[in-house]
């Protein structure tokens, strides 16, 4: 996973289990990966994970834990144990902002919960600093601090803009995954966003995988709209 293969998820932050499944089967084989984040679980749960591990799709689990070392350590190794037919979950995120020890130890809980339940241990990125923050002169190097942290405790990547990727690249190298949400292509709204990039720009600074939502899920026709950002990154 480099920045020159670059990969496409969708979020699914929509307000009913029918809608996600008819993303799911618009977008069909043009998408792989799809999250799952705080709107979707709180209602459905487990259950939509499971949905879309039985349809063969890549579930990006977006719950951001951030407690106690001890209970996001148990919250990993719950996040493990969700699978079907021997599939589990492809990543799982953490804020940094709980530290190392907590990082540390939800670490070791899904190496140790990959064994106990035999799926293939997801990766656990580090939240930086949210693509909604305001930009300030210092926020490079803040990002660039949390994503060391995040590796030395045992992360395979960070979630962060890509106005941050470009650093986090050249500092930590090419196997470290980049994620990056508030994309947004040419011409279209921001919303709440504000650290936003285009598709082409964050596969040029260095993003492994794109999360984008709302200019897919809220598109007239989503998967033309998919097809659009998936030939941007591939530079077409």
């Amino acid at each position: 996973m480099t920045k020159h293969n670059p990969q496409l998820i969708v979020a699914l932050d929509v307000d009913t289990f029918d809608e996600a499944k008819k993303l799911v089967d618009i977008l069909g084989d043009e998408v792989e990966i799809f999250k799952v984040g705080s709107q979707l679980f709180t209602t459905y749960g487990p259950e939509a994970v499971r949905y879309l591990l039985k349809t063969g799709k890549k579930v990006f689990l977006d719950l951001k834990f951030h407690d106690i070392p001890n209970t996001v350590a148990n919250a990993i190794t719950a996040a493990v144990g969700l699978k079907e037919g021997g599939q589990g979950i492809f990543m799982c995120t953490l804020h940094t902002a709980g530290g190392q020890e907590m990082l540390q130890r939800a670490s070791e809980a899904a190496t140790k919960a990959a064994g106990k339940f035999q799926v293939k241990r997801p990766l656990l990125l580090g939240i930086t600093a949210l693509t909604s923050d305001e930009k300030k002169d210092s926020i490079g190097q803040f990002v660039l601090k949390k994503a060391v942290l995040a590796k030395e405790a045992g992360l395979e990547g960070v979630v962060a803009s890509s106005q941050e990727a470009a650093l986090i690249r050249k500092k930590l190298g090419d196997d470290f995954i980049i994620v990056t949400p508030g994309i947004r292509p040419a011409g279209t709204e921001a919303d709440d966003q504000k650290r936003i990039t285009t598709p082409s720009e964050a596969v040029a600074q260095g993003s492994n995988f794109l999360v984008v939502g709302r200019p897919i899920v809220k598109a007239e026709n989503p998967k033309e709209a998919a097809k659009g950002i998936l030939e941007e990154m591939r530079g077409r």
